[in-house]
């Protein structure tokens, strides 16, 4: 096994006084080599299938900052990941499908789920070749741009959309605690199941609750976290929580009953600088459906059109493309 030094995207909390085994995704952006930790809860599995190397800390060391270079056990050769498209964002599952549909053109993506926030932030820095971000600012009743500015001032992006989707409620089969809308999570009775601060979707709940004038302190649950889509569906499936808000394709995944609320559009975000370069030429293609595939021209867009509560009417529409 190859090891390597990469620098950290995020922090890692580490117990005191055992050693530490940290799985990580690996990807070379530019010059640098960049390990981002994969989650250590209820997508541990996943984890497991994701990870391209291990970082290993020493006893007596409670946890390293974002930035700092580590030591990675590389499960990758060095020409894998030179083929690797790494990002960093929100958590959407046509990301894993676009991941099988590239493999057919010799490249690897891999994804680390951080939030649309953390995603921007991540590309500020230089940690990411795009991110996947649905962040919806109400003042202008649009997706990201704003954010965007914020973020990432003086980058040159270009902003591509990959689907709309719906955001619901997901609940057991049968809705045993009889929950249809937001208003519901103020229930005593009610155990909610959160995604963590930053991500596009608590961005969005917050808003409505806001808008409805629902106090978060009325939640059971609020501040319980989980870094993905399937992490909340996971927590409703096994009775951890009565409830949580998410993609409809999560529920479907697991089994749940999902209650439709609103509709977002989710984005591409991608500097100009590897917008261009041919690492991500497959990517436009497939989304733009030009891209000839062994699957049939359009097949990734027939593939996210059978996903629950997707529409890809828009997808490969450029809505932001910076000079």
């Amino acid at each position: 096994m190859q090891i390597e030094f990469a620098q950290l995207t995020r922090k890692i909390n580490s117990p005191a006084g055992d050693e530490d085994y940290v799985r990580v995704a690996v990807g070379k952006v530019g010059n640098n080599l960049l390990a981002a930790p994969l989650s250590r809860g209820a997508g541990v599995i996943t984890s497991l299938v994701q990870a391209d190397g291990l970082v290993i800390l020493p006893p007596g060391i409670q946890g390293v900052e974002a930035g700092e270079k580590v030591q990675v056990h590389l499960y990758r050769s060095k020409a894998e990941l030179e083929r690797t498209i790494f990002c960093i964002g929100s958590h959407d599952l046509t990301l894993d499908l676009l991941a099988q549909f590239l493999v057919e053109y010799d490249r690897r993506f891999v994804s680390a789920n951080v939030g649309s926030q953390g995603g921007l932030v991540a590309l500020r820095r230089g940690e990411a070749h795009l991110v996947g971000s649905h962040l919806f600012d109400p003042r202008k009743n649009e997706f990201n741009i704003s954010y965007i500015h914020q973020y990432m001032p003086n980058i040159p992006v270009k902003v591509v959309a990959l689907a709309l989707r719906q955001q619901g409620l997901l609940v057991k089969k049968g809705n045993p605690r009889g929950i249809k809308t937001l208003e519901d999570l103020g229930r005593s009775t009610v155990k909610f199941v959160n995604r963590q601060r930053g991500a596009g979707t608590r961005v969005l709940l917050d808003y409505h609750l806001n808008l409805m004038g629902i106090s978060t302190e009325m939640i059971q649950g609020y501040n319980q976290e989980e870094y993905t889509h399937l992490g909340v569906a996971a927590a409703v499936a096994s009775g951890r929580a009565d409830c949580g808000f998410g993609i409809a394709a999560a529920a479907q995944a697991l089994d749940l009953e999902f209650i439709p609320l609103f509709q977002e559009r989710y984005d591409l975000v991608i500097p100009n600088k590897y917008a261009d370069n041919w690492l991500l030429a497959p990517l436009f293609g497939l989304l733009t459906g030009s891209e000839p595939t062994t699957l049939n021209g359009r097949a990734f867009r027939e593939a996210v059109s059978k996903l629950k509560g997707y529409d890809v009417s828009v997808m490969g529409t450029v809505i932001l493309e910076d000079e």
